[in-house]
C-alpha cells in the first residue's frame, strides 16, 4: 500500500477538522456562578466565541506546521520501510498530531471557559448553555465574553 503525499496531507487535515468540529460541537459550557442566582441563565455561542478568538489564528498555525512536520517526517523515514511499517508509522504521527491538537483546543477551550465564567459572576448568572442548545429565553452574553477576550 503506497501512500501518496497529497493523499496523507488530505487525511491529516480531514482529521483535524473532524476533531475540531466533534470537540466544538459538544462545548462543557455550564458553570455555576452564583448558589443564590441559580434560575438566571445566560447563553454563549461557543463555537462563535472559540473561532473568533485572538488565539485560533495561531492554535490553527501550530496545527498546520504538525501536520507538515508530519507528513515530512513520514516522506523521509518510510523510504525504507515496508507497507506495514509505513502503515504503523503513518498511525503513530496521526496519534501525536491528535493529541497535538486535543492541547491546543483544550487550551483554547480553557481560555473561552474562563471568560464565560467571569462574566457569568459578574451578570450574577447561575447557569449558562451553549446558545446552540436553546430554544427561547436566556440572556446572550456572547458579546461581552467577546469583548473580554478580546480586550475591545
Amino acid at each position: 500500500m503506497k501512500i501518496k503525499s497529497k493523499q496523507l496531507k488530505n487525511i491529516f487535515l480531514g482529521t483535524f477538522l473532524l476533531l475540531s468540529i466533534v470537540t466544538i460541537a459538544q462545548p462543557n459550557t455550564t458553570y455555576a456562578a452564583s448558589k443564590n442566582n441559580a434560575s438566571q441563565v445566560g447563553v454563549v455561542n461557543y463555537q462563535l466565541l472559540i473561532q473568533q478568538h485572538p488565539d485560533a489564528v495561531k492554535a490553527q498555525e501550530t496545527m498546520n506546521a504538525a501536520v507538515v512536520q508530519a507528513k515530512s517526517d513520514l516522506d523521509s523515514k518510510s523510504v525504507n520501510m515496508n507497507d506495514q511499517e509505513k502503515q504503523a508509522y503513518y498511525q503513530q504521527l496521526q496519534q501525536g498530531l491528535a493529541i497535538k491538537e486535543k492541547e491546543l483546543l483544550g487550551s483554547l477551550q480553557n481560555k473561552v471557559d474562563a471568560a464565560v465564567a467571569a462574566i457569568a459572576k459578574a451578570k450574577g448568572l447561575g447557569t449558562i448553555v451553549d446558545k446552540g442548545s436553546v430554544v427561547y429565553g436566556g440572556q446572550d452574553i456572547t458579546d461581552d465574553v467577546m469583548k473580554k477576550i478580546t480586550g475591545k
